[in-house]
């Protein structure tokens, strides 16, 4: 259904976060101590790596992955992208709300 395709938008988008706040804390970093230290499987991480990377938010070095200037400053205004999806959840909530009055 449409629902479980949005909620694993979500929790891919709230993983790939997940990662880049690691490499950015803990950086250089690589895929094993990443899957330690978030408790997602490597598989999972190392999806995500390649996704941060193909966005130009980490790049891999000889000892991990790091994190670019683009990446630090995407985590830094992290809830400025957020807002506006919560924004658009409150606005559904409001449409499927069966007691809305038109």
């Amino acid at each position: 259904m449409l629902n479980e395709r949005v909620r694993a938008e979500i929790e891919m988008f709230k993983r790939h976060i997940i990662v880049l706040r690691a490499v950015i804390e803990e950086g250089p970093i690589g895929i094993l101590r990443l899957s330690e230290i978030t408790s997602l499987p490597t598989h999972k991480v190392r999806y995500s790596l390649r996704i941060l990377e193909r966005e130009h938010l980490i790049v891999p070095s000889p000892q991990g992955a790091v994190p670019t200037g683009r990446g630090i400053r995407v985590m830094e205004k992290i809830e400025d992208e957020i807002r506006p999806i919560e924004e658009k959840l409150t606005e559904l909530k409001r449409y499927a709300d069966p007691n809305r009055a038109d």
